[in-house]
């Protein structure tokens, strides 16, 4: 009797630890608390969104995200970096962020692996009437006061600029190649919230003038002036930059600026403590395109915290075997 029941309790106990452990298997980060941060952008929000909910999937506590500069963000990470939390973003621009990445510690203090979007283009861009109109090719050619004085909106002949707000890391690209180039005595570099700056600048070409401006992608502003049918991208004649030695790109042009890998960084020990989240990061794609799409909703009115997380849903059921599959595969990290 005694051993009948013995066999019994220890049938009990198995069943038990195999149900445990299977759930631990299915939710890796069960317990573990999730920091999220990225920039005051709200076009950042939805591919951090997509991130967010496949850490969910796996268990994890994912908080409320910090919006918050990126040299915040890349400190607060790295000081972090032995934590059992996670601190992550998934908006590191490489090699735009470099100098604040490594600034910080760099690859011994956070965790960078894989590449989320590829492909994320930026520089200076002018309406293609103008270009078209007066040969303007390069940002150089506004050295010549003439040409600036085109794109003079307040009559002090010089060029308005719609330019990069401190702090994101192009506003130093920008400052060091006025410099380089000789054009601080004919392009005025307006900086401010990038928001209102473009929104002026989309007003003006609205009204037929001309218009120099800043921008990148994915972001919904070239979607609004689409380059190549409204606008022109303008080359510089040289690089000049603060962090790279060549900006020139395979077919020899040259837009001042490197083509963008975007990657998630993460807290230093995370793939000790966190292994599962570590393979979500590294195996985590996204297609540019996706973004675009995304942030034009947003330009349309349709960016409340609902809109973007309705964004995200109809993302992943749009993409639910890509999801499904990076859900899996980090599952299995040891």
């Amino acid at each position: 009797m005694v051993s009948e029941i013995k066999k019994r309790f220890l049938s009990i106990v198995c069943m038990v630890l195999i149900v445990t452990i299977g759930n631990t298997a299915e939710m890796p980060g069960k317990g573990v608390k999730v920091h999220v941060m990225h920039s005051s952008i709200a076009g950042e929000k939805f591919q951090t969104e997509i991130i967010n909910e496949a850490l969910r999937q796996l268990g994890y506590e994912v908080l409320p995200i910090d919006e918050v500069a990126y040299a915040v963000i890349y400190k607060t990470i790295a000081q972090n970096k032995a934590s059992k939390e996670i601190y992550y973003t998934a908006v590191n621009w490489t090699p735009l962020h470099e100098t604040m990445y490594e600034k910080v510690g760099g690859d011994k203090a956070m965790y960078r692996k894989g590449e989320y979007v590829l492909g994320c283009a930026q520089g200076y861009l002018i309406d293609k009437k103008t270009a078209e109109k007066y040969n303007i090719k390069y940002i150089n050619d506004l050295k010549d006061p003439k040409i600036a004085a085109l794109f003079d909106t307040n009559n002090d002949g010089k060029a308005d600029l719609a330019g990069c707000n401190p702090g994101w890391g192009c506003e130093k690209v920008i400052e060091h190649q006025l410099d380089a180039f000789d054009l601080r005595g004919t392009i005025k570099h307006n900086q401010g919230e990038y928001s209102a700056i473009i929104a002026e600048t989309i007003a003006r070409y609205n009204q037929g003038k001309p218009i120099l401006y800043y921008t990148w992608t994915p972001y919904w502003v070239s979607g609004v002036l689409v380059p190549g049918e409204d606008t022109t991208w303008l080359q510089v004649t040289k690089t000049a930059h603060p962090i790279t030695k060549d900006t020139t790109l395979p077919n020899g042009n040259n837009y001042g600026f490197n083509v963008n890998t975007i990657k998630i960084v993460a807290n230093g020990d995370i793939i000790k403590h966190n292994p599962s989240a570590a393979k979500l990061f590294e195996i985590a794609r996204l297609d540019i395109n996706a973004i675009n799409s995304q942030n034009m909703l947003i330009d349309k009115g349709e960016k409340s915290e609902k809109d973007i997380q309705r964004h995200t849903k109809l993302w992943i059921k749009a993409n639910q075997k890509l999801f499904d599959g990076w859900i899996e595969q980090a599952r299995k990290a040891k």
